[in-house]
């Protein structure tokens, strides 16, 4: 026993055995604890008869290590052989086998991890990622994937990792995929640097109906644009359209429901649309730490979207492709969406217009009212009470 711990390379990690493990988990999560359970059972089985590959994947803490190294416990206690390696402590022994005054030749390093009865590969997609890096642990992974030898990885997720590795980590002949635990997506997200502080003081109960120099048609159209907002917050179904200036109350509504919403414990993306147009492009930047498609499938399928300054960006046929993909998506799907247009539906694309203005799915707001923001404010009415209106 004392000769195959000293092989496993587990060193203080042989006290994490499964009877240590929480039979679901530690998520407060209903799904992910339904998800841990099966990924333990799986891994309980995997450790009776090491077969193919076992993928475990989840956030940082969900429990992929303490799995792993159950695993490797397990084998060990029955009498078989088992190498644990974290991967960046695994590239940096390998760099140090270069050394002159080295104790372990690189190729015997290699071929013990390379040839493990059973490997297990901790925190992959945490080393630097470097073409050397990549290339050794291509050639330990591919080396196993032909040789079918039992493999036990953890990763975070798959995102920004060599697509060679991708290709057989998720070959579905030889891996099997087990997803410990999703990540809980947070109740408000943005793009655009709009902050929770900045949306607070954007409420219903803060906007003037009356605008600031508004005449008597642009005070209607306040008046029933906020109805319209909030009667949308109480129940959001279908697409809520603010057309009118800058500066005339569009996204001061938006942010009130979604504020309502927010209070209500529901979910809410706020984009501001020339600034999500930058974020994707971003996103194909190779230091980008974040991919193109975990950012786009946020946006285009949120529970909640709101959509500001619409025909603000540059229009060039990459952006309107983009913003086509993902309306024309929420309009397919009737998912709920807020959008403010600056300035009118004949400046849009075609495509865009079109489906903004469907009457089966889309309530247009016109907004008649000036930008208070360039207007002089004129004297207090004598007894009435003004609420200040910060909207953009």
């Amino acid at each position: 026993m004392s000769r195959l711990e000293r092989y496993s390379n587990l060193g203080p990690l042989t006290r994490l055995t499964f009877d240590k493990l929480l039979p679901r988990g530690r998520s407060s999560d209903p799904q992910n604890q339904e998800r841990f359970a099966r990924c333990l059972e799986a891994a309980k089985e995997f450790s009776r008869e090491p077969k193919g590959w076992l993928v475990l994947s989840g956030p940082s803490g969900c429990g992929k290590t303490h799995m792993a190294a159950a695993i490797a416990n397990q084998r060990i206690h029955e009498g078989h052989r088992a190498f644990f390696i974290i991967v960046p402590d695994l590239l940096d022994h390998l760099r140090t086998t270069f050394s002159p005054t080295s104790d372990v030749a690189y190729d015997e390093l290699f071929e013990r991890v390379r040839n493990a009865p059973l490997l297990v590969l901790d925190d992959l997609g945490s080393q630097s990622s470097t073409p050397w890096a990549e290339e050794k642990l291509f050639q330990i992974l591919n080396h196993r994937f032909n040789t079918e030898l039992p493999t036990v990885v953890t990763v975070n997720n798959l995102g920004g990792l060599d697509e060679r590795l991708v290709a057989r980590l998720q070959d579905p002949t030889i891996a099997y995929q087990c997803e410990l635990e999703k990540p809980l997506k947070p109740l408000f997200q943005e793009i655009g640097g709009l902050s929770l502080q900045f949306l607070g003081d954007k409420t219903f109960e803060t906007f003037d109906t009356r605008g600031i120099n508004a005449d008597e048609r642009g005070r209607e159209s306040l008046q029933t644009a906020w109805e319209a907002a909030r009667q949308f917050a109480e129940a959001p179904e279908n697409w809520l359209v603010f057309l009118g200036v800058h500066g005339c109350g569009k996204t001061h509504l938006a942010a009130a429901i979604a504020n309502h919403q927010l209070r209500a414990g529901r979910p809410v993306f706020f984009a501001v649309v020339p600034d999500l147009l930058d974020h994707l492009r971003s996103t194909f930047s190779p230091e980008s730490k974040i991919t193109y498609d975990r950012v786009f499938e946020g946006v285009k399928s949120s529970p909640l979207l709101i959509l500001d300054d619409l025909g603000t960006e540059s229009s060039t046929p990459w952006a309107q492709e983009k913003l086509y993909q993902i309306l024309n998506y929420r309009y397919n799907s009737r998912l709920p969406t807020v959008i403010t247009v600056a300035g009118f539906l004949e400046e849009l694309e075609g495509r865009l217009s079109s489906r903004l203005q469907d009457p089966k799915l889309s309530n247009l707001i016109f907004i008649h009212a000036p930008d208070y923001r360039s207007q002089a404010k004129p004297p207090e009415d004598s007894g009435r009470s003004r609420h200040p209106r910060r909207g953009r």
